[in-house]
């Protein structure tokens, strides 16, 4: 089910023997926009310290409860590699997850595209917890990951068209099964009265974290050509393939 993120924040984490804590944000991947960690809030249980979970571990959610199921136990997370709250998160950090965790690296690498710019999404491909990173991790790549972005910070990036100013991300929609992002819900502004558009990250050519803005390679005559939606609308599967129709974009969903 599609499900904006930032209506997951506050849900409980419940391990197989006990509370965890809340979901705080998601991470995600830059190049591919697939969830690589779900930040929990441990309500002061574990002081000072991020706890990181990776989306292979979840395995039920309960809207109705607001509470997700994950197979681990207290324990390991309490005895899991310490990230400091404020400690930049580095390839060698996530490195040090996987091996703890044995979770796998290549976990959720099942659908294959086209990136923007030809790279192809796919077995072989950069995807959330990849070979790449992986490979620079060992090589001791210690610095904070470049590609590795907060979705709670992409709120309100400023979104450009290739002939002009779009307006600005005003959220996301997430597969609540594996946390995979679907579409950036973007708000016209000024330029076309507030509407709000679905798009696919397909049609990402390049996000620009200093300058907070994002490109995409649509122009906007056909952001207005587009199928309509409104906020209040759930996004059905013939709503999801008109846009995939109009946009060119590959399969039935816009995501990856």
């Amino acid at each position: 089910m599609l499900i904006v993120p930032t209506a997951l924040h506050g849900y409980e984490i419940e391990a197989v023997d006990g509370r965890l804590g809340t979901v705080k944000d998601f991470l995600f991947d830059d190049r591919t926009w697939r969830t690589r960690w779900i930040v929990v809030d441990t309500g002061g249980w574990l002081t000072g310290r991020r706890v990181l979970i990776h989306p292979s571990a979840f395995h039920t959610v309960d809207h109705v409860a607001k509470l997700f199921r994950v197979d681990l136990t207290q324990n390991q997370v309490k005895n899991s590699p310490t990230i400091e709250e404020h400690q930049p998160i580095t390839m060698e950090t996530e490195r040090s997850q996987f091996d703890y965790y044995s979770w796998d690296p290549f976990w959720g690498n099942g659908m294959a595209g086209t990136m923007p710019g030809g790279s192809l999404v796919g077995a072989t491909a950069m995807v959330p917890g990849d070979g790449t990173l992986i490979a620079d991790a060992a090589a001791g790549t210690d610095g904070p990951d470049p590609n590795l972005r907060s979705v709670e910070d992409i709120r309100n990036y400023h979104v450009e068209a290739t002939d002009g100013e779009l307006g600005h991300v005003q959220n996301m929609l997430i597969e609540d099964a594996d946390f995979r992002i679907s579409y950036l819900i973007i708000n016209t502004s000024d330029w076309w009265m507030g509407k709000s558009v679905l798009m696919s990250p397909r049609a990402v050519l390049s996000l620009d974290a200093g300058a907070r803005t994002i490109a995409l390679n649509v122009t906007r005559d056909r952001i207005k050509s587009s199928p309509p939606w409104e906020p209040t609308e759930n996004v059905t599967p013939e709503m999801e393939a008109s846009l995939g129709e109009h946009y060119n974009w590959p399969g039935s969903r816009g995501g990856y």
